[in-house]
């Protein structure tokens, strides 16, 4: 049962690098230099002060510029190979009882994976958000997404069943609502 949680830990961590890469990398940290969460050998570097402050300091800087305009498209354009590196990272590193070959697979696949999902909804929505509003309304996308990546981030760590839940049922409606936006815009564009 301990190396299922461990598995969900990672995947709901995995999945929120998708919004934002040092968030969940900053909150595994502080939760490991706590006590409260356990890494994988050869990972204990993640929750030593000096990571965790230049964790803080990258998360700081993340978040802000996503409120920059044009900065943010930038972003968007490295996020996705960005969070799939992190997303296999943090998978790896809180899976501890099983064997190497078998957590990097399972980092890499599940990891990795689910991290290009949520980074692909997240630039699907700062794109709907773009041509929709012209950009006013992208610091409200990225208000949300920094708001969900930190709540998420605690949940996988605290309630990793409940996180995987929520990220199924985000991922769910992300889907749908980028889908209606899409027609939406497809339709308008039709009509002109």
């Amino acid at each position: 049962m301990e190396i299922v949680l461990q598995i969900l830990v990672g995947v709901g961590l995995a999945a929120t690098c998708g919004f934002r890469v040092f968030v969940p990398l900053l909150v595994m940290g502080i939760a490991g230099l706590s006590g409260y969460l356990q890494l994988a050998p050869g990972f204990t570097w993640i929750t030593s002060l000096p990571a965790v402050i230049i964790f803080g300091i990258a998360t700081v800087i993340e978040i802000a510029a996503y409120f920059i305009p044009y900065v943010d498209n930038l972003l968007d354009s490295i996020s996705i190979p960005a969070s799939v590196i992190a997303g296999v990272l943090v998978a790896a590193s809180v899976i501890t009882d099983i064997h190497p070959l078998l957590r990097w697979t399972l980092a890499i696949i599940a990891g990795g994976g689910i991290a290009a999902v949520t980074s692909l909804i997240s630039n699907g929505a700062h794109g709907v958000s773009t041509v929709a509003s012209g950009g006013i309304a992208n610091p409200v996308v990225s208000g949300a997404e920094s708001v969900l990546s930190v709540l998420s981030s605690i949940i996988a760590i605290a309630v990793p069943v409940l996180a995987v839940i929520l990220i199924v049922v985000l991922v769910f409606i992300a889907f749908r609502v980028l889908r209606h936006y899409k027609r939406k815009l497809k339709n308008s564009q039709s009509t002109s």
